[in-house]
């Protein structure tokens, strides 16, 4: 198995670092990521089964759209639209859950709809693919923007560089020490950037077979006369492997990274105000509902609000 190699982000055209080392590769592997990915973690399925019922969303990055059916329990409550940049991924997203689905092919730092259009976004295992960290922010302030400033929440998951015992990849030396029990305490650790392999192996193509003699009563040579082989050959590529880009977060980067969003864009970070403010104007904020780690990935909750 290929190992994950530490990369350095080339940031004078980190658009196309991205197109190469990302938006190509999910192109060329769509079928085969896809079919890996089909259970929903526990986490994003609570947050989207707490929703409530005639709430409209959107999956940012949603790939094959397993989580557009979701809440499981009582579908259709809810209504999630998917973007994602790869074509390819969206052609299996458009009938997820075997229902015809709204999907639109975009990037995850444009502004393909107005300001609020959303009562909730996800976010799922996709910024990290962003080669910088003004990148990241730019996401996440599209992701704050887009969902209502009075209501919305939204659930961002990105990729740990503390990986649990069950993970396959191993961080490169030199990008911090996995802990075992990790906390979201902001630190000074700024992540990892790194090549993740994709092994996509090659389907077996059948030779010929070879033109059977026949002997005297019409039956085949044995193999033994060296006349004839009657098995059948298979010819098997060597499997190619994609390197994908990711940005390992450090504990308390996520959480640095949307408070730090939030500010740039004039919002309060914190629990909403319950007193009085007559006379000040509205005042607009992003509550940090949970944030924490699970199964080597980093996620955080969050809600807007406003008061008057």
């Amino acid at each position: 198995m290929p190992k994950v190699t530490a990369t350095t982000v080339h940031a004078e055209d980190p658009q196309t670092y991205e197109d190469a080392h990302v938006h190509a590769v999910y192109d060329k592997i769509a079928p085969h990521f896809s079919s890996t990915r089909y259970k929903p973690w526990p986490i994003i399925a609570a947050f989207l089964s707490s929703l409530p019922a005639g709430w409209v969303g959107v999956d940012l990055g949603t790939g094959n759209g397993k989580y557009l059916p979701l809440p499981s329990e009582r579908p259709g409550s809810v209504w999630t639209i998917g973007l994602d940049r790869s074509r390819n991924l969206l052609e299996i997203a458009r009938r997820a859950g075997g229902v015809a689905r709204e999907v639109v092919w975009g990037d995850v730092l444009a502004r393909p709809w107005r300001p609020g259009a959303f009562d909730y976004a996800i976010s799922i295992a996709t910024i990290h693919h962003l080669a910088t960290p003004a990148r990241r922010k730019a996401a996440v302030k599209r992701l704050l923007e887009s969902i209502s400033p009075a209501h919305g929440r939204a659930l961002i998951y990105v990729w740990a560089i503390e990986q649990d015992e069950l993970s396959k990849r191993n961080i490169p030396a030199g990008s911090g020490e996995p802990s075992p029990e990790p906390t979201t305490q902001p630190t000074s650790g700024r992540g990892q950037d790194v090549f993740v392999p994709w092994v996509l192996a090659q389907p077996a193509e059948p030779k010929p077979k070879a033109r059977r003699r026949k002997g005297k009563a019409g039956e085949p040579v044995s193999q033994e006369d060296g006349k004839v082989d009657d098995a059948p050959e298979t010819s098997q590529e060597p499997p190619k492997v994609f390197d994908r880009y990711y940005h390992m977060f450090a504990q308390g980067e996520l959480n640095e990274l949307v408070t730090e969003a939030a500010k740039e864009m004039g919002v309060r970070v914190g629990d909403p105000d319950t007193g009085s403010r007559e006379g000040e104007g509205k005042e607009y904020g992003v509550q940090i509902l949970q944030d924490g780690w699970e199964r080597s990935n980093y996620y955080i909750e969050i809600r807007r609000w406003e008061s008057v």
